[in-house]
């Protein structure tokens, strides 16, 4: 997913720095309002920020210009919300494009807009999509995990065919869905089940925390566990 340095034209760098700017923005808002609400949220804000950097840092060659991989998105998302993500993904793309040159600086606005705006917004709708309809928090982070994996790479296929519609937009559209396709479902699924691994902790070891949250719904039987427990 990652856009490397120099491969986009600037005016396409500007734009996408112009539409993720403001997401960051109200991210950074809803960090502060988060830790103050909750501070004992700050160690799983870490846990999802270092679950990201790690699955995202774990790359695959791909088409030109860009690479394949898990995303770690689902997590912090279903946890904190889309804007949250938003800001990890900015910590975790920044960094990797200065420690690791993986993206870059003038593609940043572009990756943080596939990986860490879109992903995080659809792996969102999925999960509170799908708890409120009764499904289980387990499948649902399943397929918050898989679907906000696979949007980051649908928009950075967007993204490459608005920047090279060579011969068209429509014809290098389908060039770059039809190669993260392949590559990219496979990695969607294996990062789906790990999150639920993740999440099974989670939800075994810090309930009440994730209810806080908004996050999970817990029954009263599990209330009085958490409290045995130490949850806070």
């Amino acid at each position: 997913m990652h856009i490397m340095e120099g491969f986009l034209p600037p005016i396409w760098c500007l734009f996408w720095y112009i539409l993720s700017i403001p997401v960051i923005a109200y991210g950074i808002i809803r960090i502060k309002k988060v830790t103050e609400e909750t501070p004992e949220s700050k160690s799983l804000l870490a846990v999802s920020g270092a679950f990201m950097f790690v699955l995202s840092s774990l790359k695959i060659p791909s088409v030109t210009g860009s690479c394949s991989h898990p995303t770690g998105n689902g997590l912090g998302a279903a946890i904190f919300g889309p804007a949250v993500a938003a800001v990890l993904a900015t910590i975790v793309l920044l960094f990797q494009a200065i420690l690791l040159a993986h993206g870059g600086l003038t593609t940043l606005g572009a990756n943080v807009f596939s990986m860490g705006i879109i992903g995080p917004l659809v792996a969102w709708g999925v999960y509170k999509g799908f708890t409120k309809s009764g499904i289980s928090a387990a499948i649902a982070i399943f397929f918050a995990a898989f679907l906000g994996d696979l949007f980051t790479y649908v928009t950075t296929s967007f993204q490459l065919a608005m920047a090279f519609p060579e011969p068209t937009f429509q014809a290098a559209l389908t060039t770059f869905l039809g190669i993260f396709a392949i590559t990219q479902i496979p990695l969607a699924i294996a990062e789906g089940l790990l999150t639920v691994v993740i999440w099974d902790q989670l939800t075994k070891y810090k309930p009440r925390l994730l209810e806080k949250l908004n996050a999970l719904k817990i029954s009263s039987s599990s209330k009085k566990s958490s409290e045995v427990s130490g949850d806070s």
